[in-house]
């Protein structure tokens, strides 16, 4: 048997004899069902337990046929790429539909109709990123006049910092309305890291207009200094920022407890992970804000107290420092989520004993899974099959005695030939119908898995 199948010539020759569905020979040879009505037909069995048997051609005679009715190989490929033209105009204008359709449902379905990217700034993260931006575009307007009327190097710091945090979460609220687009042929897993690079970007603004306004003008305040005004209504001013960042921070500490909850996180693992990355520039840009209040606060008093205007430039170096740490933090933690970190090893093992504990599997090798953020996982695994237990499960959909039969009848070397590779197919679709069963288990055990890639070793 060796020999025979060690002389057999796996070319163009061998496989012209290859199957085809008829999908396939439609769309690849650019045929009309009504092509297929008079080729031969064979039925092969489905490798799903819950599909019929479905109907196959020769690859022969569907080119055959193809050349029959375009003419020539060069009229086909030129039908073959004006439709591979049409598909991906059609691919490109299927998103934009589905949105349409979307949109028309909840015209109809609702007295007051709201596309889905608005209503995400009513409730969770887009809410807190739209009160944050209400409450420091006010602080901001109101700390410029401050510093304009008194001259405080550290004012200007405190109106500088209100200002990088209204344009920082204004790009947070783009982040999160293009998160919400649908998928396209460009970008299968969709927009959901745009939180993520919003968050990032953010903290370098922070770092470059609030940290670095901050420090030069502290540095020019130690350099030339000039007397400063009264600084009562600068007071006022910044005990009135205080009491507004502190509420925008209750909400934004709030909401990260209500997700930690949710995730069985603690508050500070949420926050390092960057679970969220729109409600934790919230947080850190806010936590900043109440912090640098108080050291403008002191510096400004102690400059009041003295008469000595090095104190109040000092503040401003002071809030500058603060806003560089939480920039920092915020920069480290978003590329980290776009590298594309690992999940937790309690997770990570979870996911391992889930597939080592079914009986189709010998082994696992090279495991991966990849946090594409915003609580979705793409697991990956090399997965070492038990062959006997695939034959084993083939076997028990089959007629034994019928099958022992058909052994019996085997009497040359082309029947044997021909007994093998039918049932090895039947057995290669058994193995790919476990495959498709433990995916599945997977994302229904572990709903944050969303893209499960197992290879066959």
């Amino acid at each position: 048997v060796k020999a025979v199948l060690k002389k057999r010539e796996y070319g163009p020759k061998y496989t012209k004899n290859n199957f085809i569905t008829g999908v396939r020979a439609i769309n690849e040879f650019c045929l009309k069902s009504s092509d297929l009505d008079q080729l031969r037909k064979i039925k092969r069995r489905s490798p799903h337990d819950d599909t019929e048997t479905f109907t196959v051609y020769l690859r022969s005679d569907v080119e055959a046929k193809s050349l029959e009715v375009w003419g020539s190989p060069e009229a086909l490929a030129r039908e073959r790429k004006r439709r591979k033209e049409a598909e991906i105009k059609y691919r490109e204008n299927l998103f934009r539909n589905q949105r349409l359709l979307r949109e028309y449902r909840e015209f109809f379905g609702n007295t007051k109709p709201r596309s889905s990217a608005a209503a995400m700034f009513f409730k969770g993260p887009g809410k807190v990123v739209m009160v944050a931006i209400c409450i420091n575009g006010l602080n901001f307007f109101f700390k410029l006049l401050a510093w304009v009327y008194t001259g405080s190097a550290s004012m200007f710091s405190e109106a500088i910092h209100s200002l990088a945090d209204t344009c920082n979460q204004a790009l947070l609220a783009l982040g999160i309305s293009q998160s919400a687009r649908t998928p396209d042929p460009s970008h299968p897993y969709g927009f959901t890291n745009m939180r993520y690079i919003a968050s990032l970007i953010s903290g370098v603004g922070i770092f470059m207009m609030g940290a670095g306004l901050s420090w030069y003008h502290g540095i020019i305040g130690l350099l030339h200094p000039h007397p400063i005004e009264s600084l009562l209504w600068a007071y006022c001013i910044l005990a009135g920022s205080l009491v507004s960042e502190g509420a925008t921070l209750l909400v934004a500490i709030n909401e990260i407890r209500r997700s930690a909850r949710a995730k069985g996180l603690s508050f500070y693992q949420y926050v390092v992970q960057s679970r969220d990355p729109s409600t934790n520039v919230v947080l850190l840009e806010d936590a900043a804000a109440v912090l640098s209040v108080a050291v403008a606060a002191t510096c400004m008093g102690l400059t009041s107290l003295t008469g000595n205007p090095y104190y109040d430039s000092v503040g401003s170096l002071g809030v500058g420092t603060l806003l560089g740490t939480v920039s920092a933090f915020l920069i480290y933690t978003n590329t980290e989520a776009l590298l594309g970190r690992s999940i937790q090893p309690e997770q990570l093992q979870r996911l391992t004993e889930l597939l080592e504990s079914d009986p189709v599997v010998r082994a696992i090798h090279d495991v991966k899974a990849t946090d594409m953020g915003m609580s979705k996982v793409r697991f990956k695994a090399e997965v070492d099959f038990d062959g006997r237990v695939v034959t084993r499960s083939y076997l028990e959909k089959q007629d034994i005695e019928q099958l022992l039969q058909e052994i019996q009848q085997v009497k040359t070397l082309e029947e044997l030939e021909a007994f093998m590779l039918k049932h090895g197919e039947n057995i290669i679709d058994t193995l790919g119908a476990e495959v498709d069963r433990l995916e599945k288990d997977l994302k229904q055990r572990n709903p944050d898995v969303r893209h499960v890639d197992l290879e066959i070793l």
